[in-house]
């Protein structure tokens, strides 16, 4: 077969494959570097045109500011459904402009394949090998799903996306169509952890052993333990996002996945997203397997391995233990992700333990993030029989095994000093005996 004809042949602009779309049209992407956004972009031109209208799209971790985001013309007439969202996104939801999808991260090919309905998958793709192959490269949480449910399969070919050896691969003969966007791959800023966020990264990392296996969150806190744990051991990681902070575990040598169950040797995630030394660093490396997020996110899959840590932030917990990682109240602010998976995946681990990590008080300080019951409408992200431990810069208040007394009294002990006083007198306004 000569691959280069079959790619010339199905090769277009993005304004073309654009002009294939009808009304009523539904796409789907993988998450983040994944979106081919010069495809979307035109096909937010055609509505501004008025040539074409009713279109569906969903996407995951909305990290490009889609023209359709901020385009007038395109509000009614594109239909963006968000199974995790940022900020561009965040703005529409609360708007009720955009629809969210709920689930865990490892419930998603399950619902594609069960539930959602489409009519094309859009991918951004590494470029195609001499086997007539495109790696989906830093993606590979729910592309299998999507090829396996959608009746067309479009490309975004750009050279910039790194190739994963071990990850989801789609052939030129399955592909309808394709273009080319050489963009630079959008980078997430590496930020210096403040010193409260430092604080809670040695609390944390003081509770993990050499030999652990780790998932890190997204968000300085997350970040900062990683920092913080430079001096470990044989340590491995078993992740649903693949962080800078774990690159520098990689480097440093921390980091050699030599005790680890579940691919043991390889670095295992299921989407990676930030500086380009993690695009850097997955490309063509045997040591990194990139698979989908049933496997890598199953909780019986992740509980594997020993030791299994895994931390995660959160928004509010109330002195039951209950955490929102969500919504403020009614305020859209993010989805479920694979916050669940994972603390049900540690706790069920050998020697396994899950953080809840937060500061302990809001951006303004005047707002505790520990209180006696979650503000109205928020969503409870994880319920408080599955909480392990819940982490602040004040220390660490181990809940599981815990009655609803003991829980209370660990959580206050933990809060900013400012707000115990009333966290008390709430406890005895609920009756929990503190």
């Amino acid at each position: 077969m000569d691959f280069k004809k079959m790619y010339g042949e199905k090769l277009k602009t993005p304004e073309e494959i654009a002009e294939t779309f009808s009304p009523g049209y539904k796409v789907m992407s993988d998450i983040a570097l994944a979106s081919p956004h010069a495809v979307l972009n035109a096909v937010c031109r055609r509505v501004k045109e008025k040539k074409l209208s009713d279109i569906y799209v969903h996407g995951c971790l909305d990290i490009y500011p889609y023209e359709f985001f901020r385009e007038p013309a395109a509000a009614g007439e594109i239909h963006y459904v968000s199974w995790f969202s940022n900020g561009f996104a965040r703005k529409l939801i609360n708007q009720g402009r955009a629809d969210v999808m709920p689930g865990s991260y490892h419930m998603y090919p399950g619902l594609i394949d069960d539930y959602v309905e489409f009519d094309a998958v859009l991918a951004a793709v590494s470029p195609m090998d001499e086997h007539g192959y495109f790696s989906f490269g830093l993606d590979g949480s729910i592309t299998e799903a999507l090829m396996r449910k959608s009746k067309r399969i479009i490309l975004e070919v750009n050279s910039h996306m790194p190739r994963c050896v071990c990850g989801p691969l789609v052939h030129i003969s399955n592909v309808d169509m394709l273009c080319e966007n050489d963009e630079p791959l959008i980078e997430m800023p590496e930020t210096e952890a403040d010193e409260t966020s430092l604080k809670i990264g040695r609390l944390i990392a003081e509770e993990i052993p050499d030999g652990a296996c780790l998932q890190l969150g997204i968000g300085s806190i997350p970040d900062a333990v990683g920092y913080a744990l430079k001096g470990k051991k044989h340590l491995g990681l078993h992740t649903e996002m693949l962080t800078s902070s774990m690159i520098d575990l990689i480097e440093c040598g921390a980091v050699d996945n030599t005790r680890k169950s579940v691919y043991p040797g390889r670095t295992l995630a299921t989407f990676g997203f930030g500086s380009r030394r993690i695009y850097d660093y997955v490309d063509n490396n045997p040591a990194v397997a990139i698979l989908p997020a049933d496997y890598v996110n199953d909780p019986a899959v992740i509980a594997r391995n020993d030791n299994m840590i895994s931390v995660n932030s959160a928004i509010e917990v109330d002195l039951y233990g209950q955490v929102s990682a969500e919504s403020a109240g009614t305020k859209h602010i993010s989805g479920s992700g694979g916050h669940e998976d994972y603390v049900r995946g540690a706790v069920m681990s050998k020697g396994g333990k899950s953080f809840i990590a937060m500061t302990s008080t809001a951006g303004d300080r005047k707002t505790s993030r520990i209180v006696p019951a979650l503000m109205r409408g928020s969503i409870v992200t994880t319920g408080k029989n599955e909480v392990d431990y819940v982490v602040t810069e004040y220390g660490i208040a181990k809940l599981r095994g815990k009655t609803a007394g003991q829980r209370a009294k660990a959580l206050i002990n933990i809060a900013h000093p400012e707000f115990r006083g009333e966290l008390r007198a709430a406890a005895a306004g609920q009756h929990i005996m503190v």
